[in-house]
Parts: C-alpha cells; structure tokens; sequence
C-alpha cells in the first residue's frame, strides 16, 4: 500500500506536470462576499455579480483535455431518477476524453505508480480499463433507473432529493455561469496557494436548486482534477486522503458507491472532493 508520504510526493510530481494548469493571468475570480458557517446554508445572494470576471477560453478550452471534457457535458440528465442513456456517441466522447488524458505526463506518473504499488498488476491497460468503468459506469441513486455515475456526479454535476448533489468542476461551474444557469452567492474558503490551482469553496444555485458547501480546485486541467481523485479513491478509499502541492496540504475527501458493484466486487466512485 501507498504510505502518505509516497502520495505526497506522487502528488508534488503531478501538480509539477501539469502543464495545462492556469497561471494567474488566465483567470480573474469576484470573490465578493465570504458568507459565515451560518449563512453558507441560507440560499441567500451575498453577491451581486458573477464570480468569474475573466477566463483565457482561447487558451485553455482549447486544449485537448479540456476540449475532450467539455464535449462531455451535454451527455447527462441532472435530475436523478432518470435514466441516463448512453449511445455509441458518447461512448466515443468518453473513450477519446480517457485516451487524451492517458497522454499527459500527470497520467504517466500516476499510472507507473498504482502499478508499482501493486493496486494493478499487470499493466498500465488494467488501471486505464477500471478507471473508465469506475468513474463512467452507471448505477442507481433513486432505487430505479440506472440515473448515475461518478463522473456524472462530480464532474457535471445533479439534482438529487431538489438539491445540488456533487457538482466540483470549476469549469462546469465557469460555462454554466456564463450561460446564465448558475448564480453565485458567497465563498467561503480561500486556499493558501497565491497561483493555480487554488481550492475555494462557494455557495451557488444552479436554477432555484442550493449548492451550501461546494468545493473545487479552480484552475487546475481536468487531467490534474481527475488524477487527484482517482488517487485517493483508489489508495484511501472512504477516507481522508491528505495531499501536498505546491507547498502546501489539502485533504481529499472520497466515497465508494456500496450499492452495486462491477467485475470482481469492485465499487464505482460515490463521490471525491477537497474537504474544506
């Protein structure tokens, strides 16, 4: 097994690695209003402009991680109880989204590592295979339709018993806001990092639907985001998972979804986020 301080060195490599990070100029945050414990939960608007001033789209949208993740977007139904269908085309959306982020160097450090600790035997193929199934396979929130997955979750975002579930992608939090679906209403936590990524949490609707604690890493390329879960659920399951970049820690909170299982008792990803 991983010791923390194996992660914590893993985790340095990645955030060095991570060439496709925003650098302070290519994004402008409103922070505004920083609610209270109090006032995170009361639904109401401390702010009264948009809390992205300013992202470099040109720059970094057009990568191909980004792109290949962006694309992913309008393949799901935020309200949980009903059914996600996935044809052929969004299989082809996931797989080349898995197939670009498996050419960055933060994958490469990754994959070498889960392997060399033993969490996949044979190759970096195996982790590749049980990443997509953990992160894209479905499963059910509702006691019904197959409404879920950990990607959906985390990376898009749901609506689930009428109020925000999941929803820790700073990008899907940018392009929704800008689309007029989001309203920003307060932050609550400010990172220690003067550069990108930064963790933040924010208080935010989508629609009239409440987010009262969301947390993100702002900044950072999906591959970072991803690789950073994906860690900590695969080597601390269900736990706090403590990283270090950049000079300074965050813990990572992860989840494993205990209703269904995939292959040989494996668990799909209930959920992961910075614990703030």
């Amino acid at each position: 097994a991983a010791t923390n301080d194996e992660i914590t060195s893993l985790v340095e490599q990645l955030y060095s690695a991570d060439v496709n990070k925003a650098v302070s100029s290519d994004i402008t945050l409103n922070l505004q209003y920083l609610a209270s414990s109090s006032q995170t939960s009361s639904g109401t608007d401390f702010a009264s402009q948009k809390l992205f001033s300013y992202v470099n789209e040109a720059k970094l949208f057009a990568r191909p991680t980004y792109s290949r993740y962006i694309a992913l977007l309008d393949n799901y139904e935020k309200i949980t109880g009903t059914a996600e269908t996935v044809p052929s085309g969004e299989v082809t959306e996931q797989n080349a989204f898995i197939d670009e982020v498996f050419k960055t160097s933060i994958f490469s450090l990754l994959s070498n590592f889960l392997v060399s600790k033993g969490y996949y035997t044979s190759s970096t193929t195996s982790f590749k295979d049980d990443l997509k199934l953990m992160w894209f396979g479905l499963y059910t929130r509702t006691k019904g339709p197959l409404d879920s997955s950990g990607f959906e979750h985390i990376f898009h975002g749901e609506i689930h018993k009428r109020k925000i579930s999941g929803f820790h992608s700073w990008v899907q939090l940018y392009l929704l806001e800008k689309a007029g679906e989001i309203n920003y209403l307060s932050y609550s936590t400010n990172g220690p990092w003067t550069n990108y990524p930064d963790v933040y949490s924010f208080q935010f609707k989508w629609s009239t639907y409440l987010k009262s604690l969301g947390s993100f890493f702002v900044g950072s390329s999906p591959e970072f985001d991803i690789a950073m879960y994906t860690l900590c659920y695969v080597t601390r399951a269900n736990k706090r998972c403590i990283i270090r970049f950049n000079g300074h820690s965050v813990k990572i909170q992860t989840y494993t979804w205990a209703n269904s299982s995939y292959g040989n008792g494996k668990r799909y990803v209930a959920s992961s986020y910075p614990a703030v």
